[in-house]
């Protein structure tokens, strides 16, 4: 939740609440709240997350974890089991660019992956045709932001300008970045990576075709 990871990222910096609290310019009795729960959407989640050196990604869904966290101790024993699985989470929690209603992480329906990858990794259902005839509709996608993408790869990639997230190859040549659709009429064949207003999220690492 919002508030477990807003205490989370407090305590490492070794702040109190009233600090915290000072350092946005609100109550401390607004930070208790956003920790216990009570405040679930706190509209200074920018501030906070500016303040604790965290994305608001991170704060909000638990995606796009800290360098710390990604290395702490903690993290490191918390490694997903085949077992425990990954979330399938919304195109809004990814950075979305459609109008799909937001999931809870601890509320998210969590998938098994045959192969290995890292904690932090979460699933997506792929919508629209683009990526056909190799990936259809519905089909469940493991995007592990931990794995490096290279040229070839299918990432998804967020438009950070407009807050929109999309599923394309990774296409490299002469030095210049681009996203492919794999499906051959879709209207745009090559869409220029855009330097600092796109990054990636994370590398597919696994695709999965559900039946029933």
């Amino acid at each position: 939740m919002v508030g477990e990871r807003v205490k989370l990222a407090r305590e490492h910096f070794s702040l109190t609440q009233d600090e915290l609290a000072c350092a946005i310019n609100i109550s401390q009795t607004a930070i208790y709240k956003i920790e216990d729960g009570l405040t679930q959407n706190p509209r200074c989640l920018g501030k906070l997350a500016e303040v604790l050196k965290v994305s608001p990604e991170w704060l909000q869904f638990g995606i796009n974890p800290p360098g710390w966290l990604k290395h702490s101790q903690r993290t490191t024993q918390a490694v997903n089991t085949i077992e425990d699985g990954y979330p399938l989470l919304s195109w809004v929690q990814a950075g979305a660019w459609q109008p799909i209603d937001e999931v809870e992480l601890y509320e998210a329906k969590r998938l098994c992956c045959p192969v290995k990858c890292s904690a932090d990794t979460f699933v997506l259902r792929v919508q629209g045709i683009s990526m056909e005839p190799m990936f259809h509709e519905d089909d469940l996608i493991f995007v592990d932001p931990n794995v490096e993408c290279r040229s070839g790869s299918f990432i998804i990639a967020r438009l950070d300008d407009h807050n929109e997230a999309t599923f394309k190859q990774l296409i490299i040549e002469g030095g210049q970045r681009y996203l492919k659709p794999l499906n051959p009429d879709w209207p745009e064949k090559i869409i220029p990576f855009k330097g600092e207003s796109c990054s990636v999220v994370g590398t597919v690492v696994f695709a999965g075709r559900v039946f029933t």
